[in-house]
């Protein structure tokens, strides 16, 4: 057999998978003709996608988390011959993709080189590009979804069916999408919001949501009136459930969700939810954490996660809303960590009303906005969540440095950055120039080293002064141009028909003491440029002479930096890079400030 492997493809298979030919193999047998490692995702999973042939068509996959092995282990490789198990057929954009949840090497066969010459297989015609953005059905509440049709691929042992419907097959949360048909998802509700009612016109109803997590990823779910009545009291944070469709499916509204999906759910009147028995198998609360010490060179808006040790509990306050004139309670809390740093985070709501949490606990926040106001602050969204103590490395190793050392530790705090001065000069520690920070090492210990500088900019490096990035929000990933108005960005797994362009450059500063270099991203780019990376990309194409004034004029200005040194490595070498966090004009009111406090200290001295 192994001498004449195409014979055992299943030719046409693929098509009629996504076709829905009456008669298609359940477990069709395939060639993978190329396989990859994807970007790296923002909770760390390993993620590959595969191209698989049936000689007259090949299709993209991706392969969901728990076949990761199949590639880790060295099992699929290219050319190797493949039966599909399991799977999920998706549409997207008129692309179809497929992801596989379970399949099976046959080693005994070989690798071979691509047999025949396999074509795309495309979207028939604009019926399939106009698929139905949503998923419905008939029924009452709490009907049991139908039975899987015959014929549907049998699932792996990973997944355990819904004990009240034998036939359902667990699909992972990143394998749902508008143009998934029958599916049960098993997912830990690691968020429940309190009901909110609106008054609109002539109408009015009352939702809540919740935030739905499994091993390959998280979802937002919403109910609305009805659903909201049968469902509020079902949900429990930290509680397992079985979710069976029909469920709508829709696009992220990334205003009301800073999970890194693009779809969410709504739930039906026939949707079936149904907490498991089992509890242990689906993960606890998943967190991506900056530190304390790094805010400065995150950008605003963005939504990270971040834990640290409680310094300090405010007492709750109030505001008024300039838009609807409603009152908000809030409380601020002060939260350090190791870096040496510490952050104003502000909570919301019944969160700010009913805080308990005693000082000097640790706690882990989800899902919190990151202001420029005051420097560097946080804010508590509505979806995000706080842990109190958790039990996780991140949470020990906190508290083991904080009763060692931690409490009698002095902590910088970003309200007063860049440039910030203190009476008797308490932090013109923070203030270097270039010649100390060579003598003083910055950046050669295990920890990044933070400093402010007064510097003139004195050349800037026109070569490679920005990149095409993701223009999705929060991803800015480089993108490729695969053809004119196409641009994929792998991470997002998405083609765009443009991308924004964010600074990288380059830029040789200068003080009374040396030269060094400093790179810097988008923000500072603009603040030096005067305009944005995607008007200079514009400029440079339409008109060089007035791009090269427009970097001649930013040259011979002198800024107030906040900057970032750390040991990278470049190959066998290590080297110190210098980063831009911020900047700002030099405010000589300040300035005069800190050079009088300076002079004070070497007469006292």
């Amino acid at each position: 057999m192994a001498s004449d492997p195409a014979s055992l493809i299943s030719v046409g298979s693929l098509r009629a998978i996504f076709d829905e030919t009456a008669g298609a193999e359940s477990e069709p047998i395939v060639q993978c003709v190329q396989i990859k490692p994807l970007a790296p995702q923002p909770n760390g999973q390993e993620r590959y996608r595969a191209v698989f042939s049936d000689i007259s068509n090949y299709v993209q996959t991706m392969l969901a988390t728990q076949a990761n092995h199949f590639v880790t282990e060295g099992g699929l490789r290219k050319g190797c011959i493949v039966r599909l198990k399991s799977f999920q057929a998706n549409l997207v954009k008129g692309k179809k993709i497929l992801i596989i949840l379970d399949l099976d090497v046959l080693n005994d066969l070989g690798e071979f080189e691509k047999i025949g010459e396999p074509k795309p297989l495309e979207a028939k015609g604009a019926e399939e590009e106009k698929a139905p953005p949503t998923i419905s059905s008939n029924g009452f509440y709490g009907a049991k979804p139908h039975p899987a049709e015959e014929g549907t691929r049998q699932r792996t042992e990973n997944y355990r069916p819904v004990s009240n419907t034998a036939h359902a097959t667990i699909y992972p949360i990143e394998a749902i999408s508008p143009y998934s048909n029958k599916w049960t998802i098993k997912a830990r509700c690691t968020s429940k919001s309190a009901i909110k009612t609106w008054h609109r016109n002539n109408s009015e109803g009352k939702l809540f949501s919740v935030n739905l997590l499994d091993d390959s990823g998280e979802i937002r779910a919403t109910g609305f009136n009805d659903q909201c009545d049968l469902l509020y009291d079902l949900f429990q944070e930290g509680s397992v459930y079985y979710i069976s469709s029909p469920c709508r499916v829709q696009i992220a509204k990334k205003q009301f969700s800073n999970l890194p999906n693009d779809y969410e759910l709504t739930f039906d009147r026939d949707t079936v939810v149904e907490k498991a028995e089992e509890q242990n198998d689906v993960p606890q609360i998943r967190f991506n954490f900056t530190s304390i010490g790094d805010l400065q060179s995150v950008e605003k808006d963005t939504t990270i996660d971040v834990i640290g040790v409680l310094k300090e509990v405010g007492e709750t306050s109030q505001i008024t809303s300039k838009t609807t004139n409603r009152p908000y309670d809030k409380r601020e809390l002060t939260l350090v960590d190791n870096t040496g740093f510490s952050v104003r985070l502000t909570v919301w709501g019944n969160t700010a009303t009913a805080f308990s949490t005693v000082p000097e606990s640790v706690v882990a926040f989800k899902g919190v906005k990151v202001s420029d106001f005051g420097g560097r602050s946080l804010s508590l969204l509505s979806s995000g969540t706080m842990t109190v103590d958790p039990d996780m490395e991140e949470a020990h190793k906190l508290k083991g440095w904080y009763d060692a050392q931690g409490r009698s530790d002095t902590f910088t705090s970003h309200a007063t950055m860049p440039g910030a001065t203190a009476p008797g000069g308490g932090k013109l520690s923070q203030f270097k120039t270039i010649a100390q920070i060579r003598e003083e090492q910055l950046g050669m210990s295990e920890t990044p080293d933070m400093f402010s500088l007064k510097a003139t900019i004195v050349f800037i490096r026109q070569e490679n002064v920005s990149y095409p990035a993701c223009p999705s929000q929060g991803c800015n990933k480089k993108v490729s141009e695969l053809d004119p108005g196409q641009w994929r960005c792998e991470r997002c797994d998405k083609t765009y028909e443009k991308p924004e362009y964010r600074y990288i450059m380059l830029i040789n500063v200068c003080d009374h003491t040396g030269q060094l270099w400093l790179n810097c991203f988008d923000e500072v780019g603009r603040l030096v440029m005067g305009t944005s990376a995607n008007q200079m990309v514009e400029i440079e194409a339409d008109n060089k002479q007035l791009a090269n004034d427009m970097f001649q004029d930013a040259n011979c200005q002198t800024w107030s930096f906040w900057c970032r040194a750390k040991l990278d490595h470049y190959g066998d070498q290590q080297r110190v890079r210098y980063q831009i966090s911020s900047a700002k004009p030099i405010n000589y009111s300040d300035e005069a400030t800190r050079l009088t406090n300076l002079i004070e200290s070497y007469t006292l001295g």
